[in-house]
């Protein structure tokens, strides 16, 4: 199991969906963990860990990607988790 650590833009159309919460779990199996957040009518900004298979989390932040979610990787590991 790998721990990788995001922050995520999430744009308005997409903050009142549960993306991080419920999908990422339910679809690709990895478990999120919310550190921190700023959310207002017209943006979120989430610091996310990410805990499971590489190839799945992996899977996870190319799905937040396509949903139309900025995802940074953040710490030490910033070049391999892009």
């Amino acid at each position: 199991m790998a721990l990788r650590k995001y922050f995520c833009t999430f744009p308005q159309e997409l903050i009142k969906e549960p993306i991080i919460s419920h999908i990422l779990n339910a679809q690709f199996g990895v478990i999120p963990n919310i550190r921190a957040a700023s959310i207002t009518e017209h943006v979120a900004l989430v610091a996310v860990e990410i805990e499971g298979a590489p190839e799945k989390i992996d899977q996870s932040v190319i799905y937040l990607r396509e949903r139309g979610v900025t995802v940074e990787p953040i710490g030490e590991d910033d070049a391999r988790n892009s």
